[in-house]
């Protein structure tokens, strides 16, 4: 970490880890959105998650090597947060995009060892069943659920605020129209997401929490439910489509 506080060093690092996180990052939130659109369209219904796109693509060689590389590039995306963090640019957040990413590394590695077989759906009913069982933890629940909402409620404002440029060097149209439409989609994911984790709180059943899969699969038995499906996964590639455009842009000190 010593190397990370020299600004000169920090900066070479930072420049590779950031592009080549970013398009990992692109890659995991376009292969969720083709596979949302698939469910939309009426064929299939289980891989809709970041993990559960991993196990769909790990079945073939060509997939293994994609996943190797996303691996990869998590891994890269985590460190670039990490040394963020260390250098004091927003440190809270990006400490914590370090340890999700981290995370999403993790289960990478598991699925391509064979390892990571449950679905985000199933780890969130899991997750929940245990943290109810602890002395507070209808309210730990609870406020997890407020916590994703707001985060959800964070994604619309960088969307529609178009916050996301003051991050670049230069501009794109491409990027800021992409940008909004995918933030939003993201924005919607979460307060599903924070919502039933709220009500798994409010009715002490861990089976209504649920992962980025079961948030999806919820759309589809609302009204108009397959549209509405549709509409967000394609908001979901939109954000992968971003991520690509960021990773161009992207000023990897902010």
């Amino acid at each position: 970490m010593e190397t990370f506080a020299n600004p000169r060093t920090a900066s070479e690092w930072k420049e590779p880890l950031a592009r080549v996180g970013l398009v990992a990052k692109g890659i995991s939130y376009g292969l969720v959105g083709a596979l949302a659109l698939k469910l939309a369209l009426g064929d299939g219904g289980a891989a809709t998650s970041n993990q559960g796109a991993m196990q769909h693509l790990a079945g073939s060689s060509f997939g293994t090597i994609v996943l190797v590389l996303r691996a990869i590039g998590l891994a890269a995306y985590a460190i670039w947060r990490l040394i963020q963090a260390w250098q004091g640019t927003e440190r809270f957040v990006n400490a914590a995009r370090f340890v999700i990413y981290g995370a999403l590394t993790y289960s990478a590695v598991r699925i391509l060892t064979g390892s990571g077989q449950q679905s985000q759906n199933q780890s969130a009913h899991k997750t929940t069943a245990a943290v109810l069982g602890w002395p507070g933890g209808t309210w730990i629940v609870g406020i997890a659920g407020a916590i994703l909402i707001c985060i959800g409620l964070y994604q619309l404002y960088m969307g529609v605020s178009r916050k996301f440029e003051e991050k670049w060097r230069g501009q794109s149209d491409l990027g800021n129209v992409v940008g909004v439409v995918g933030h939003i989609a993201r924005f919607v994911v979460l307060a599903l997401m924070g919502a039933f984790a709220l009500k798994a709180a409010a009715d002490y059943n861990p089976k209504h929490a649920v992962g980025l899969d079961g948030a999806l699969q919820k759309l589809v038995h609302q009204s108009y439910g397959s549209f509405l499906l549709g509409l967000t996964a394609a908001g979901l590639v939109a954000y992968a489509v971003f991520c690509f455009v960021d990773a161009r842009y992207r000023d990897p000190s902010r």
